[in-house]
């Protein structure tokens, strides 16, 4: 009886890990847009560089106003969509965002010289075994990257360590990496400041042209609990088409 048990549980476990393999996928390193964001240059910024301030609170007002104003984030468990648990077929595989739970609040500090980013959670899995709930929260850090192409400054959550509450020991392992995958993978990238809001093209009315420039580089440090974005444009003249007075007759 005893080596029924036990051979019963390895083979839940090993199951579970069967289908996270087969439908969620195996860990893998996601393409992200862009490159890391750098710190400045130790010598100062170069000429054509503008500053953005971005304070925490504003961060964490903006986190607060989704929360209130609108629906809670809510992500398909694993990366190939929900399931849904065939024996009462009201089990929808998802995990929500929740403003706090599990004794932390859903947030962003700047602390460090980092962007620290604790995320509570509720969800359900359909497992093989039935509907398993869970809550909890997740430890993550935010990597800030630049895509020169767009012009964008893109966030990427990386979830360094998943905490679950009232889990079952057997089934901990199996739902830990799906929720971590899903954070990773259903969240990312984050637009953090649009190409669009960073474009300079101003018209010179006096001098017949324009104005432009185009951001080369972009670079970030975490003080005073502010994120100060350096953003490094190359700047160049454009002239319009020049007109000349009609001759007279």
């Amino acid at each position: 009886m005893g080596r029924f048990i036990v051979g019963l549980l390895v083979g839940l476990v090993g199951g579970g890990i069967l289908v996270y393999l087969l439908f969620i996928g195996a860990p893998h390193a996601n393409q992200y847009p862009g490159t890391p964001v750098r710190a400045p240059d130790a010598q100062g910024n170069p000429p054509g560089t503008a500053q953005l301030v971005l304070r925490q609170d504003l961060v964490n007002e903006a986190l607060g106003t989704i929360f209130r104003d609108m629906n809670k984030p809510t992500f398909p468990l694993g990366s190939g969509g929900g399931n849904t648990d065939s024996q009462n077929g009201q089990c929808e595989s998802r995990i929500t965002i929740l403003p706090e739970g599990s004794g932390v609040q859903t947030s962003v500090r700047f602390e460090n010289n980092r962007l620290i980013a604790p995320l509570a959670f509720t969800g359900n899995y359909a497992s093989p075994v039935g509907c398993l709930q869970f809550s909890g929260w997740a430890q993550s850090n935010l990597e800030l990257r630049f895509d020169k192409d767009s012009q964008n400054v893109y966030g990427t959550i990386n979830v360094e360590t998943v905490n679950l509450d009232g889990v079952n020991p057997i089934f901990m392992g199996l739902i830990t990496p799906i929720v971590q995958t899903t954070l990773n993978n259903r969240v990312n990238p984050v637009r953090i400041v649009d190409g669009h809001q960073l474009t300079i093209n101003l018209p010179v009315a006096a001098s017949n042209g324009s104005l432009q420039g185009s951001v080369q580089d972009v670079r970030a440090e975490v003080k005073d609990n502010a994120l100060n974005l350096f953003v490094i444009y190359d700047l160049k003249g454009t002239r319009g088409e020049e007109t000349t007075a009609p001759s007279k007759p």
